[in-house]
């Protein structure tokens, strides 16, 4: 499961994808500055393990990650090969969410590729690359069916069907994700790897006058505006900043971000963002050996939960002890959880909330 960050070139995505993952990928003042995706393994930020941590006093704690993948910008024309347009809408198919990096303010030592700033013009042109990329892919695979069904295959027709659907829909101007589908639907669009079918988290990069400021200019609010009616969330942060706090020790990042009047670094909401953007969540499993927070994809059962720890312990499993982590806060200790009765024993149905604690039972 991995965020892919895109955006034009010269928006900052490499600027927050190094503050992001400590990293050192080139960004410099030029278009294509990335050409080859870099990978990069983030954590989670979450309170709760400081408060697990005190209760179990556990030999090591770990927590949940995210992916990301910084990809190369893209410009004006990439569905037709522009910019190595190809190349790069390529890596943006093995991604699962997107989180676009828009800038949203003016520098006159930093070149923009269409010379001016605009922000919805410029997250307009990366959505509207994406689309036209989908149509053709969209074309090629109704070309084929068609075929089959001139041919008498009458499995293929159904398909068809929603394909035309499809093809009227993104062809209007309109995102692969918002077309309305039943559940075979579903399956069949997931099939073809559409790039507007993936979740998006606007990110406006903003200037240091402005994040130490309670307004947003009219870039970034129509740039929140244009995600609020494309049905995506938003977030603003300064590239910059970030970059700087993620260098400073742990124990002046304090002082440096009462300086810009933040409560935590920006880079914390994109990577919560993006943890809930993949439709992931959490449940944490703890003792004197370990803390841990586990990601599992959101509506799992128990069962498979369990294997996400080890394949044996799905295979085997008998029960879950299950109890919430807001008992375990507010009691501070399992055996006064269990004392309480908050501690229940769930079969393979129980359908894993965020915040679980559990401890698995199995056999094998």
């Amino acid at each position: 499961m991995r965020c892919g960050i895109i955006g034009l070139p010269n928006v900052g995505k490499s600027t927050i994808f190094n503050a992001m993952t400590a990293s050192s990928v080139p960004a410099e003042n030029y278009p294509f500055c990335t050409i080859d995706p870099h990978l990069g393994i983030v954590n989670l930020p979450d309170s709760r393990l400081n408060r697990l941590k005190e209760i179990f006093k556990p030999e090591k704690v770990t927590p949940a990650t995210v992916e990301f993948i910084d990809i190369a910008g893209l410009v004006r024309g990439a569905s037709k090969g522009e910019g190595l347009g190809n190349r790069f809408l390529g890596q943006i198919r093995q991604v699962e969410a997107l989180v676009h990096v828009v800038r949203c303010f003016k520098d006159k030592n930093i070149t923009h590729v269409d010379g001016s700033i605009d922000s919805v013009r410029d997250a307009e042109t990366i959505e509207t690359e994406l689309l036209l990329a989908d149509i053709e892919t969209i074309e090629k695979r109704l070309f084929h069916i068609e075929k089959l069904v001139r041919a008498g295959d009458k499995k293929t027709k159904k398909e068809a069907e929603f394909l035309s659907k499809l093809n009227e829909h993104c062809s209007a101007g309109r995102r692969a994700r918002t077309v309305q589908k039943n559940e075979e639907e579903t399956k069949i669009l997931r099939g073809l790897h559409l790039l507007t079918a993936k979740p998006i988290l606007y990110i406006a990069n903003v200037s240091e006058t402005e994040i130490s400021s309670n307004k947003r200019s009219p870039l970034v609010q129509s740039l929140f505006d244009f995600s609020k009616k494309e049905g995506n969330d938003s977030i603003r942060i300064c590239g910059q900043i970030e970059q700087e706090i993620s260098t400073i020790p742990t124990e002046e990042k304090h002082e440096f971000l009462k300086e810009y009047g933040l409560s935590e670094p920006g880079l914390n909401k994109i990577i919560r963002s993006s943890f809930n953007l993949l439709g992931l969540q959490t449940y944490f499993t703890g003792g004197p050996k370990e803390v841990r927070a586990w990601t599992i994809r959101k509506g799992l059962t128990a069962p498979e939960a369990a294997g996400v720890i080890h394949s044996d312990f799905q295979r085997g499993f008998i029960k879950a002890e299950v109890y919430k982590y807001s008992d375990l806060n507010s009691l501070g200790s399992e055996k006064a959880v269990r004392d309480r009765g908050l501690s229940k024993m769930e079969g393979k149905d129980y359908v894993v909330n965020e915040g679980d604690c559990i401890y698995f039972r199995f056999n094998v």
